[in-house]
This record gives C-alpha cells, sequence and structure tokens, in this order.
C-alpha cells in the first residue's frame, strides 16, 4: 500500500481510508501542530495549512483532511 503523509503531522492522524488507501488527519489538530511547534497564531496557521496542506493535490494518495465534531455539533451544523 503507498499513503503520503503530511510531514510533521503524525500527531494528528486519525486514521485511514484503506480503500483509497489515504491517511485521515484531524484539521484542527494540525492547527494546534503549528501553534504549538511554530508559535504561530491560529489564523496563521489555518491560512498556512489552507495554502499549503489541505487544498493540495498531490495524487491518487492525497492525505484527507477532515473536521472532527461530536454528533451534537453536526446535528447542529446541519440545521
Amino acid at each position: 500500500m503507498t499513503y503520503l503523509k503530511a510531514d510533521g503531522f503524525d500527531a494528528a492522524i486519525i486514521g485511514i481510508d484503506s480503500l483509497s488507501e489515504r491517511i485521515v488527519y484531524d484539521k484542527w489538530a494540525m492547527v494546534e501542530i503549528l501553534m504549538a511547534d511554530d508559535e504561530m497564531s491560529e489564523e496563521d496557521a489555518v491560512e498556512f495549512l489552507e495554502f499549503n496542506t489541505w487544498n493540495a493535490y498531490v495524487g491518487d494518495h492525497t492525505p484527507i483532511y477532515v473536521d472532527v465534531m461530536k454528533l451534537d455539533e453536526i446535528l447542529e451544523f446541519t440545521k
């Protein structure tokens, strides 16, 4: 299997999609990593990740980036 990783964000991995052979990341855990490791503000970390990581396509095995939510958050979001 071929899995592509986002360098420096292993702690934000929440699983894999074995069907598409893609690693799944928690987007907000990635933000927290940049805030802690690179002393970025939340706004700067989100902007950096949106531009350089979340919206980058690097082939069929591009990682999946998700907003991890609890059921009550999902229900509120989908109203």
